[in-house]
């Protein structure tokens, strides 16, 4: 798996619908990628009061945000990746390295990290240095995979089933958790290391599929908020 990313990612929110009608019409144009179909957990990191995340909801024009990222299910001894996700004017930097499978507690993803000897590393150890974070949400979902058939840094994906949790916060048990979305809705990205082709901003607007602002840890945060002052703890 590539390690360091320099993207755009566009994000849809579209239905059933719209997602069979589109894949029926550029199905000549992409192939499913090495995995096709899988799981994808998470383990987003933040501050005690959830700085990270209010901070970047506020839409600044620089954040970042790190994660603990497993595709599939753990038990099937694949390969955790730890991540920093930046985003600067609209494009996506992502690194990331991977990292053993042993019991995630934050000191010994400190101490990981330090052993490393990268610029990846040392992003991450700086992103450590500068926050305080701790562990603090799970999320889940499940994501079908595309790449362009003649391009193959254009990806495709449809994320459906996106859930979370604050507590027990293992990378098992995907389908508990709070839904933040109805079951028809599905998150559509593009992601572009270039232009968009003609092929696929054609059938968007055939289908009236729009560019939306969708971040699903902010939303899932957004949610968990809400949930907290309605029960009068926020």
């Amino acid at each position: 798996m590539q390690n360091v990313f320099q993207r755009n990612e566009i994000k849809y929110l579209i239905s059933e619908a719209q997602y069979c009608a589109l894949l029926q019409d550029i199905s000549g144009q992409i192939k499913a990628d090495e995995y096709g179909d899988y799981l994808v957990q998470n383990l987003y990191f933040d501050t005690r009061n959830w700085d990270i995340i209010r901070k970047s909801i506020e839409k600044p024009l620089y954040k970042e945000k790190m994660r603990l990222r497993c595709y599939g299910d753990l038990t099937e001894k694949r390969k955790l990746f730890l991540e920093l996700k930046k985003k600067y004017r609209g494009v996506v930097y992502k690194r990331r390295v991977a990292f053993p499978e042993i019991k995630k507690v934050d000191m010994e993803i400190r101490d990981f990290i330090h052993q490393k000897a990268s610029q990846v590393s040392r992003e991450l150890a700086f992103h450590l240095y500068q926050n305080p974070v701790q562990e603090k949400m799970y999320l889940s979902h499940k994501r079908q995979a595309f790449v362009g058939i003649e391009d193959a840094k254009l990806r495709v994906t449809f994320d459906r089933e996106i859930r979370y949790r604050v507590s027990d916060l293992a990378f098992k048990n995907p389908e508990q958790g709070t839904a933040i979305l109805p079951p028809h809705i599905i998150v559509m990205e593009i992601k572009l290391v270039e232009g968009m082709p003609l092929w696929l901003t054609g059938a968007l607007s055939k289908h009236e599929i729009f560019p939306r602002s969708f971040s699903k840890y902010g939303t899932c945060y957004m949610n968990y908020f809400q949930k907290q002052r309605e029960a009068g703890v926020a």
